[in-house]
């Protein structure tokens, strides 16, 4: 999430706007408001902004009417929906209509901005894979178990960051052979338990709560419990 990300904000209530506008800005966001359908869509158009916060009631042209504009133009902003209504039928529209979540007033400020955070960070590339306090950062390849930093090689970072895209799911020596070392010429079953090793020294610390399971006469499985 950079500092001066473009946010748009179009709420015709000026007090969620007001509330909302400062926040981000505090952020580090750069800020645009707009009160109503027409001059949410121009602003749109004029502000490129990076991420869009848009109401579903509002005047002149509603949210859904804006958004449904927006994807006509080619755009692929990342979409927040912000709703009175809380049936999922509204929730499942928002998004078969191309938003890219929704939030339900009243809302809280730390949710709204946590899916913010999430929405950037997926149209920037970067993508947390999680399992029990382990993180696996795709982007940069970085891996933390709760507060420690952990040193992989790049053939020890493809095998977890395959199995943390696969948690709780039983992997056999074969399967993971053929999904991380894929064609390489005389490779066989053993090396997956040599890495299945070299991982657990390092994932699953003395003392903390082992993450990387081996499933007799099945494989292996990465999992919290």
């Amino acid at each position: 999430m950079r500092a001066g990300t473009r946010v748009l904000v179009v709420e015709d209530d000026r007090s969620i706007a007001g509330f909302v506008e400062p926040e981000l800005e505090r952020l580090g966001f750069r800020v645009r408001c707009a009160y109503d359908g027409p001059s949410g869509l121009r602003q749109a158009r004029e502000f490129r902004p990076e991420l869009v916060i848009l109401d579903i009631m509002l005047p002149g042209l509603d949210g859904v009417g804006v958004l449904k504009a927006i994807r006509h133009s080619g755009s692929r902003v990342p979409v927040v929906m912000l709703t009175a209504r809380d049936t999922t039928l509204d929730k499942v529209h928002s998004l078969d209509i191309g938003a890219d979540d929704y939030i339900t007033k009243p809302f809280d400020i730390e949710e709204l901005l946590a899916r913010i955070r999430a929405l950037l960070r997926r149209a920037e590339g970067e993508e947390i894979l999680r399992v029990a306090d382990l993180e696996v950062n795709t982007a940069t390849r970085e891996v933390r178990r709760g507060e420690r930093e952990i040193d992989l090689t790049a053939r020890e970072y493809e095998l977890l960051e395959f199995m943390a895209r696969n948690p709780r799911r039983v992997l056999s020596r074969e399967f993971l052979l053929s999904r991380v070392w894929g064609q390489e010429f005389g490779v066989t079953t053993n090396v997956v338990e040599v890495y299945i090793a070299y991982l657990r020294k390092k994932v699953d610390a003395p003392g903390e709560r082992h993450l990387i399971h081996t499933i007799r006469g099945a494989g292996y499985a990465l999992k919290g419990g």
